[in-house]
């Protein structure tokens, strides 16, 4: 498929689900709004499920270059590199009206869709291997590995509540509390060390 085609497949599909909801996101709708027919959706897609999948890929795409760009722009140390991730997941990529309101329908129907669920275990799995890798520089495994569980279901749980509230989603506070988990897991090898 030509890439200026799916983007705008993946567009519309973003401004769909954001104004009707992924229930009432037909394969007409979502064509009309890209000024494309069904059948095209229907040649490179098969159905709504393969639109959907294929529209979180590339939010996924966007949140890991984004992790990526701010990782190779920042300093060497463990806690700039976890705030680079923390930073890409409060990105206005990740928390955009439409983009939230995808991400929430994505993870209901993971639930039921085996190849949704697929990806979604490789996002789950991607977030902690690259948050347990920083924290193993400065903590023990078992530690690192406690820190980064704590840190993945911060980060969602803090999207999550964010995305349901109602209001605009305030990435700078999302942020901030992130920070905070962050740097109280780090301090446990200062406390370490200063007691030995």
């Amino acid at each position: 498929m030509l890439p200026l085609r799916r983007k705008q497949l993946i567009q519309a599909t973003l401004e769909v689900i954001d104004r009707v909801g992924l229930a009432d996101a037909t394969i007409a709708l979502i064509a009309k709004q890209a000024g494309l027919s069904t059948g095209i959706i229907s040649h490179y897609f098969g159905d709504k499920s393969g639109l959907l999948e294929a529209t979180m890929r590339q939010i996924l795409r966007d949140l890991r270059e984004d992790t990526l760009r701010r990782r190779s722009e920042s300093t060497a140390d463990t806690a700039t590199h976890l705030r680079a991730i923390v930073d890409a997941n409060f990105n206005d990529s990740q928390v955009s009206g439409p983009v939230m309101k995808t991400w929430l329908a994505f993870w209901s129907s993971s639930m039921h869709q085996e190849s949704l669920r697929r990806l979604q275990h490789v996002n789950d799995r991607r977030l902690h291997s690259n948050l347990c890798c920083q924290f193993l520089r400065e903590l023990p495994l078992a530690q690192a590995r406690h820190a980064a569980r704590g840190l993945a279901a911060m980060i969602d749980g803090l999207w999550l509540r964010g995305s349901l509230s109602g209001a605009a989603f305030d990435a700078g506070a999302a942020r901030q509390l992130a920070y905070e988990y962050l740097d109280q897991q780090l301090a446990k090898k200062i406390d370490a060390v200063a007691a030995a």
